[in-house]
């Protein structure tokens, strides 16, 4: 498929989602979980949903190509696909629920081969669910394209200090306590002279740095499961049973378009996310984050974070 195609199927996939989504929220039980995605996260009915509605618009369309998402795995439409789709439908199910800003349609394409990684990408799209806004860019141009935001993007802030950053962070399937001890201190330093939020969207989180309205975003779960393997069982009970750390389609889109603005991104312990495999979903492959919109203030968290 021509550079030109893929970037057409990206933008009419992600719009086609995007509309099940807003058409049919109002229909489901948005809220009641509806079953467990394979990697151990909870399905909503929403999830659903968006699920089918990408599928089908694939099916339609019928151009040979491989889907990765995250409730079915990887599928295969026609001979010798060149590309696979990483598409996680609704990055943020919990704001969408709540129709809420935070939630991104997610998608990101990358030469189809035996291990696709992060830093194979070519494509990379998220657009907001809720008011259509988006963020796209590709290996056939420069810069980021951007579309429905009031100012010009990519908009970086000039952050360095944390006691003054607005940042979010990620508590889903990460034990509070643990999380608290990490980088409470940052918490307390920044909820007044900053901001700290959580959004459970690592797309919407990034994008956000993006945007300048966010300095920072710090996902260090599974960095502390690494240095300290004794917390997996506390890992496990917060998350159902399962390991619920970045799963490579929550970060491919963003880590592409953060990278392609300037965002310093990389896991938490300051590595580059590209070696990430696209089609693993095992706690090996999972990752942390650190992003932050400048490297000093990348640099000034890792060394803040009581590891």
């Amino acid at each position: 498929m021509s550079g030109p195609a893929m970037k057409a199927l990206v933008h009419e996939l992600s719009g086609r989602i995007r509309a099940a989504v807003r058409d049919g929220l109002q229909e489901v039980g948005s809220r009641y979980v509806a079953g467990t995605a394979k990697g151990g996260d909870a399905e909503f009915p929403v999830d659903v949903l968006a699920e089918r509605a990408a599928w089908d618009f694939l099916r339609e369309r019928g151009e040979p190509v491989a889907v990765y998402t995250e409730s079915e795995g990887l599928r295969t439409i026609g001979r010798a696909p060149e590309h696979v789709l990483i598409i996680d439908p609704i990055d943020g199910t919990r704001g969408a629920a709540a129709d809420l800003e935070m939630a991104c349609v997610s998608i990101a394409a990358a030469p189809f081969g035996e291990a696709p990684t992060i830093g194979d990408i070519r494509y990379a799209m998220l657009q907001e669910i809720k008011t259509g806004n988006r963020l796209y860019a590709d290996a056939h141009g420069a810069g980021i394209e951007a579309a429905g935001f009031p100012v010009p993007v990519p908009r970086l802030s000039p952050a360095t200090d944390p006691a003054r950053m607005f940042w979010s962070l990620e508590f889903n399937g990460h034990p509070a306590e643990l999380m608290t001890g990490a980088y409470g201190h940052l918490i307390d330093a920044s909820a007044n002279t900053g901001g700290v939020y959580v959004f459970n969207s690592a797309s919407f989180s990034v994008s956000r740095i993006i945007t300048g309205q966010m300095d920072a975003y710090v996902d260090i779960g599974n960095r502390l499961l690494r240095d300290r393997p004794d917390t997996e069982a506390d890992f496990r009970r917060v998350g159902h049973g399962s390991i619920l750390h970045l799963f490579p389609y929550d970060i491919a889109a963003s880590v592409y378009l953060a990278e392609r603005a300037g965002v310093t991104i990389t896991d938490a312990y300051g590595k580059p996310l590209h070696d990430t495999l696209l089609l693993d979903i095992g706690p090996l492959n999972q990752r942390s984050c650190i992003a932050a919109c400048t490297p000093q203030l990348h640099a000034a968290l890792i060394d803040s974070i009581r590891w």
